[in-house]
Order: C-alpha cells, then sequence, then structure tokens
C-alpha cells in the first residue's frame, strides 16, 4: 500500500500534469487568447490593432448556465421543509453567493472541488469552501461513479509551488511543495468517514475524464479573432475612397529669393502636398487633367462572416444566438423559452451533476454536527431555483388548472411557483393558517347569532 508521501507525489505529478490545459483554458477565459496571424514585419498600428480585435465571448458562455444555477433550498426525503444542515452549513458558510464561484469553475474548467471540515472552533459546525482545479488534485478508485476521493492535495497557489494540505480518510495534513517535492508537516483527524472533499464534474465520461464548455469553444474564439483583426485593417486602411488626379503637375516648392525650385538630396525638386478635403474645391489649369476615384473596400463580408462565427460558437456552446449577437426584438415568452430550450436542457444537465455534490457535502455537514440519521439519508433533495423564461401568468394559470382539474393539493403547488424562496412559503402555510383560523372563528360567530326557531301557538 503506497505511502502518504507516495501519494502526495502521485497528486503533485497529477496536478502539474493538467496545469497546462487548465492555464490556458484560464488564459482564454481572462481575454489573453493567441493573437491573430501577422507578419513577421508588421508595423506597431498593426500590432496595436491586433490586440484590439480580441472579442472575448467566451465569459459569457460561462456566465450564461451559471447564472441559471441556484441552490435555493434542502430537504430530506419524505419533508417539503429545509433540513437542519440547510441552515448550520448552508447559510452559515454564505453559500448563497459562493456556490456562484464553485458552478462557473466547474463549467469552465470541467470540475471544481469543494472541502467540509469541521470548524476547529466548535467542531459540531461544518465549514465548507470551494477550491479551483488549478489548485487542487484528487485521486479516485473510480474515477467516473466514485463520490468521495481516495486522498487529495490542495495548494495554496496554482504556481505549483508552496504550501497546501494533504486530505485523506482520516487526516488533514500540512504540506509544502519544495523543489518538486512534498514535504509533510503537522498531521490531525479529521474525524469524518471520507475523505472530506467533494467533486464538481460539469460533464464526465465512463473513463472520468471531465470537460468544460471553454475548452472546445478556443478553436473558434481564435476563428472570430482573426476575422475582426481583418476587419479592423480593411477599415483602417482600405474603408474610404481614395481619390486620384492625373495629367497635373504638383506645386513645386521654391526658393524665396531666387524662385528656383528646391531640390532634396537626389537633386530632385520638392512637390509641395496638396490639401485635399471636404472644405476645398480642386481645380486644374490644363484641361487634360482628370480626377478620379478608387473604391474602398466593403466591409459587409466581413460583419458577416464575424456574425457566422458567433453563430458557430453559440451552437457548439449551446448558448441562445441572441444572448452573443444581441439582435433579440419583440420576443414574446414563447419565442424567448423556445429560444433557450438547448440551454435548459445544458442547465439541467448541470443541476443533476451538481446537485449530487452539494447533497453529498449538506449530508457530511449532518454528519459533523452530530445527526446521523441525516448523513444516511441517500434521498435527500437539493431545491434548484426554477430560472426558465415562461409567463407568469401562465405559469399560475396552468398551476391553477392542476389544482382544480387534477385535485393536486394547493399547497403541493407552492414550490412551481417561480420567483419565491422556501422562507416566503413557510409564511404563506402560516398566513393560510391564519386565514383557516379566521374564517372557522367567522363561521362559529354566525352561527351563534342565528336564532333559534320555536313551535309558536296561537
Amino acid at each position: 500500500m503506497p505511502t502518504k508521501e507516495q501519494r502526495a507525489s502521485q497528486a503533485l505529478a497529477g496536478l502539474k500534469r493538467d496545469a497546462e490545459r487548465l492555464d490556458k483554458i484560464d488564459r482564454n477565459v481572462r481575454g489573453q487568447q493567441a493573437g491573430p496571424y501577422m507578419p513577421r514585419s508588421a508595423t506597431r498600428e498593426y500590432r496595436l490593432l491586433a490586440e484590439r480585435s480580441v472579442s472575448n465571448l467566451l465569459p459569457m458562455v460561462v456566465a450564461a448556465p451559471s447564472q441559471a444555477l441556484a441552490v435555493e433550498g434542502y430537504h430530506r426525503a419524505g419533508s417539503s421543509v429545509d433540513a437542519p444542515e440547510w441552515k448550520a452549513a448552508w447559510q452559515a458558510n454564505g453559500l448563497d453567493a459562493r456556490q456562484g464561484a464553485v458552478h462557473r469553475a466547474a463549467i469552465t474548467y470541467g470540475h471544481a472541488f469543494t472541502v467540509t471540515l469541521r470548524d476547529p472552533a466548535d467542531l459540531s459546525r461544518p465549514v465548507v469552501r470551494g477550491v479551483s482545479p488549478r489548485r487542487m488534485w484528487a485521486a479516485f478508485e473510480d474515477p467516473a461513479a466514485d463520490e468521495w476521493p481516495l486522498y487529495a492535495l490542495e495548494l495554496k497557489s496554482a504556481s505549483g509551488k508552496g504550501s497546501g494540505w494533504f486530505y485523506d480518510g482520516t487526516h488533514v495534513y500540512d504540506v509544502r511543495v519544495d523543489d518538486e517535492e512534498v514535504v509533510f508537516g503537522a498531521g490531525r483527524p479529521h474525524g469524518l468517514p471520507v475523505c472530506p472533499v467533494r467533486r464538481f464534474a460539469a460533464q464526465v465520461d465512463l473513463e472520468g475524464r471531465t470537460t468544460g464548455v471553454v475548452e472546445p469553444l478556443i478553436p473558434l474564439q481564435d476563428r472570430i479573432n482573426q476575422t475582426v483583426f481583418d476587419l479592423l485593417i480593411a477599415q483602417t486602411y482600405g474603408s474610404f475612397k481614395v481619390r486620384t488626379v492625373s495629367g497635373m503637375a504638383p506645386p513645386l516648392k521654391r526658393d524665396p529669393e531666387t524662385g528656383e525650385p528646391v531640390l532634396d538630396g537626389d537633386g530632385n525638386p520638392i512637390p509641395k502636398p496638396v490639401q485635399m478635403d471636404a472644405s476645398r474645391l480642386v481645380m486644374a489649369p490644363d484641361p487634360d487633367t482628370k480626377f478620379n476615384t478608387l473604391d474602398e473596400t466593403p466591409l459587409g463580408g466581413f460583419i458577416e462572416s464575424i456574425g457566422m462565427s458567433v453563430r458557430h460558437l453559440a451552437v457548439v456552446s449551446q448558448v441562445p444566438p441572441h444572448y452573443l449577437l444581441g439582435d433579440m426584438v419583440n420576443l414574446s415568452a414563447e419565442a424567448l423559452a423556445a429560444a433557450e430550450t438547448t440551454l435548459m436542457r445544458m442547465v439541467d444537465d448541470f443541476k443533476r451533476n451538481f446537485g449530487e455534490s452539494w447533497e453529498s457535502d449538506l449530508r457530511l455537514a449532518a454528519y459533523i454536527a452530530g445527526d446521523t440519521a441525516g448523513w444516511e439519508d441517500t434521498a435527500s433533495q437539493v431545491q434548484w431555483r426554477d430560472t426558465e423564461s415562461r409567463s407568469f401568468s401562465q405559469t399560475v394559470d396552468a398551476l391553477g388548472k392542476a389544482r382544480t382539474m387534477l385535485g393536486v393539493p394547493a399547497q403541493a403547488l407552492w414550490a412551481r411557483v417561480p420567483g419565491f424562496t422556501d422562507t416566503d412559503r413557510s409564511n404563506w402555510a402560516e398566513l393560510a393558517a391564519q386565514e383557516d383560523r379566521s374564517a372557522r372563528l367567522g363561521e362559529s360567530l354566525l352561527r351563534a347569532s342565528r336564532p333559534t326557531g320555536g313551535a309558536s301557538g296561537g
């Protein structure tokens, strides 16, 4: 069985092996992309246009699905209210806001990690935090199916050097990477039944390989940058008409004292610059002089090529084209929902994958809090916010028909109403109970105020 030092060395080798690919993805997302093709003799002006030609669409490709991912509740099997670990772990760790960083990293690189440990100041309080895959590497017995890894190495820096931690099934060790070697420091038992690292995989195949949305799009992004560069070159140097004159000698510079033409170093007369702009009328004394123009370079082909490349990017990334092109005009709710069908299918896929990971973290948080039942509840479910584009009135109308035509209990439909949280729905339950009590009280008073009829004699 490998020692912890051997395992840490394997983890470091895996981290360095993935570094080149992940660093390339990171550079492209941040706009540090491969420049367009230029000749070796390119001038400074060419290089400036090359810098301006980078039209980075990759952040939008990541933002579109990640903005549709938001966990807003966690229910155990058979329950419609949030489990205790929702407040103790999720809310206490600020994961309402921090979950987005985990989702974006997983979507960008293909996977990300969370670490769930006991708070040293309060051993019953779970601490959950996200970790970039550029700083962590985990080993699995079956990377396609295992819920928890065998061990993992985390560094504080993405440089592959410096201090960090090594996690296994029983301990957390302080480590430091010096001269390509992992040096172990102090270790402490974490008191958990598993290695406390959870992987969030955007897409994973049966060999355990993860794929994000950015890497397949880098060639398309480079093509867009090249076309934009060609557009800027044509726009800068050939997008205006060139006026020409033939059959007319330009005026010469003359010595103010002698009136003789001024010669250059080669003995040729120096012509005066001809001032031509929209405010000047150009005339020639020679009747054989001809004025003409050279047509500008049409830019429409470049613009159409950019639009085509962006559409190709949208197809491959499953992001609606109007997100990237900005050409959405007066779309109805039905048309908008249809345009976003492929995006929402991708989001649903992410929800299934990420939801399982968040459920594992919250189950482990329940174990930390001493709740064995919560740890063993593998049927628990996180609740995702409904972000699909649809008309609110249509949604309420459909839910109303489900209530009246199918007999679905009203409170069972509350979770389907978009735009409200579990806290809001809890308040609805209290208000509904108050209204019910008020209605029963009103009926009782009404019955009490009715006169009791008796037989009258005469």
